[in-house]
C-alpha cells in the first residue's frame, strides 16, 4: 500500500485568460492537479498548450482569472470570474422564475437571489484579499512565531547572553518582515540567456534573492553563493564573471543556483533543457535529480519531450489546448495511454533502433475525428485509481474495456 504524502501544492479549476482586443484567449482552461511533497510532477504537451502559463500563474507572475492555488495549506492565488459568472447565471435564472411566479412567490425568490448574490460577492472579496494579502499574512505569522520564541528567552537571559539574543532576534525579525510565502516557490526559466541580467555578475545574480529578503552580512552572502556554485558544478572563480562568458549549460546551472539559494519548497522548472544540446540536457537533468534527493525538493517539471519527463517524473499530466487531458503515474501513463492525444505524443518518441524506426507508425490526433461530444461533453474521470482521463461516459466505458483486455492478454 502506497504511503500518503502531504500535498504541497493544490491547483483547483485554474483558468488563465488573456484579452486580445474584444476577444479572449483561453491559455489555461479549468486545469486541476496537486503535487505531493518530495515528488516530481511532469507537465507535458505541445508548444502553446498552456504549460508555461500554468507555471507562471502558480508563481503569481499573472493574476489568475478563475480558480484557486493553494500552497502549504494557504490560498496564494484566487480568481473571481467563476463567482461573477455564477451571479450572472443566477440573475438570469431567477428573472425567468420571478416573471412566471405569483405575487406571494416573487418576494421569496427575490430574497433567495439577494442571499445568493451576497454570498458570491463575499467569495469575490475573499479571493481578492487572498490574492493580494497572502504574503503579508504569512509575514505576520512568522513575526508572531519569532516573538513567541525569543521574547521569553530574552526576559530570562542576562548580560552578554541577553545582548546576543536581542541581536539575533532583531536580525531574524528584520528578515521575517520581508519574508514572502511565494518566495518558497522558485522558477528555473526556459531561456538561460534571457533570464540572466547581462549587467550583473554571477555573484549579484545568485545573491539577489537573499538581499531582497533582508540579508545584509556580506560574508554570509558570499559563503552561500560559493556553496551554491559548487553544488551546481561550478567553481568560486565564476562568481566574478558575467553571463555572456558562460556556455548555455553553465548559464542554466547559474539559473538553478539562483533558485536553490532561497531554499525553496517547490521549484517550477520551465523547460530547463529545451534550449540546450543533448549532452548538456543530460547534465542539467542529472543535476536536478541529484539536488532533488539532496535537498528534498518538490519539482513541477514543464517539458514537451515525453522521454525526458518519463525518466525524471513520478506523475505526469498531459495538456492540450489549455486543458488537462490525462493524468497518471509515469509508468502507468506509458504502459496504458488512454487519451488519443497522449497516444499521439507517445508515437512521436524516436528510439535508437533502425528496425523499430522502420515500422514505427505516427498516430495523428484530430479532435473532430477522434471524439463525438455532440451528445455529452467530456469531464475528468478516474478510469483506474490515480489515472484520470478527459472523456465522456461512452469513452470512459470504452477505456475501461480496453484496459481489461490489455490486462487479460
Amino acid at each position: 500500500m502506497r504511503e500518503k504524502k502531504e500535498i504541497l501544492l493544490k491547483v483547483e479549476h485554474l483558468c488563465q485568460y488573456f484579452k486580445m482586443g474584444r476577444a479572449e484567449l483561453k491559455a489555461v482552461d479549468d486545469v486541476s492537479f496537486d503535487i505531493k511533497k518530495g515528488e516530481v510532477f511532469g507537465l507535458v504537451g505541445e508548444s502553446g498548450c498552456g504549460k508555461t502559463t500554468t507555471g507562471r500563474s502558480i508563481i503569481k507572475l499573472y493574476d489568475i482569472t478563475s480558480g484557486n492555488i493553494v500552497f502549504k495549506g494557504i490560498r496564494i492565488g484566487a480568481g473571481k470570474r467563476s463567482y461573477q459568472n455564477a451571479i450572472r447565471a443566477a440573475k438570469k435564472e431567477y428573472a425567468e422564475k420571478i416573471a412566471a411566479a405569483g405575487e406571494s412567490e416573487k418576494a421569496r425568490l427575490k430574497a433567495e437571489l439577494a442571499e445568493f448574490v451576497a454570498g458570491q460577492q463575499k467569495e469575490i472579496k475573499a479571493a481578492q484579499y487572498d490574492q493580494k494579502r497572502c504574503d503579508k499574512e504569512y509575514a505576520q505569522k512568522q513575526i508572531a512565531f519569532l516573538k513567541e520564541k525569543y521574547l521569553p528567552e530574552i526576559e530570562k537571559a542576562e548580560g552578554t547572553a541577553k545582548a546576543e539574543l536581542q541581536k539575533k532576534y532583531r536580525a531574524e525579525l528584520a528578515k521575517a518582515k520581508k519574508t514572502r510565502l511565494t518566495t518558497q516557490i522558485q522558477m528555473i526559466f526556459q531561456d538561460p540567456i534571457a533570464s540572466l541580467d547581462p549587467r550583473m555578475t554571477v555573484r549579484e545574480i545568485i545573491a539577489e534573492g537573499l538581499i531582497i529578503q533582508g540579508e545584509k552580512n556580506k560574508e554570509v552572502i558570499d559563503r552561500k553563493v560559493y556553496e551554491m556554485l559548487e553544488l551546481v558544478g561550478l567553481v568560486r572563480e565564476h562568481a566574478g564573471r558575467y553571463p555572456h562568458e558562460f556556455s548555455g549549460g553553465q548559464r542554466q546551472r547559474i539559473g538553478v543556483a539562483r533558485a536553490i539559494i532561497m531554499n525553496p519548497d517547490l521549484i517550477i522548472a520551465d523547460e530547463p533543457v529545451s534550449a540546450l544540446d543533448v549532452s548538456i540536457q543530460a547534465q542539467v537533468i542529472n543535476l536536478l535529480n541529484e539536488l532533488r534527493h539532496k535537498m528534498g525538493l518538490t519539482i513541477l517539471f514543464v517539458a514537451h519531450d515525453l522521454s525526458v519527463v518519463k525518466y525524471f517524473s513520478d506523475r505526469i499530466g498531459v495538456m492540450y489546448f489549455g486543458r488537462m487531458v490525462e493524468l497518471a503515474d509515469s509508468d502507468e501513463l506509458f504502459a496504458h495511454p488512454m487519451h488519443p492525444y497522449t497516444r499521439s505524443l507517445l508515437s512521436a518518441i524516436p528510439l535508437p533502433d533502425p528496425e523499430y524506426e522502420k515500422q514505427r507508425k505516427r498516430i495523428n490526433y484530430v479532435p473532430l475525428r477522434d471524439h463525438d461530444y455532440s451528445k455529452e461533453l467530456p469531464a475528468m474521470r478516474e478510469v483506474v485509481p490515480g489515472h484520470f482521463v478527459m472523456c465522456n461516459q461512452e469513452e470512459f466505458d470504452r477505456y475501461q474495456q480496453q484496459l481489461k483486455e490489455s490486462q487479460s492478454e
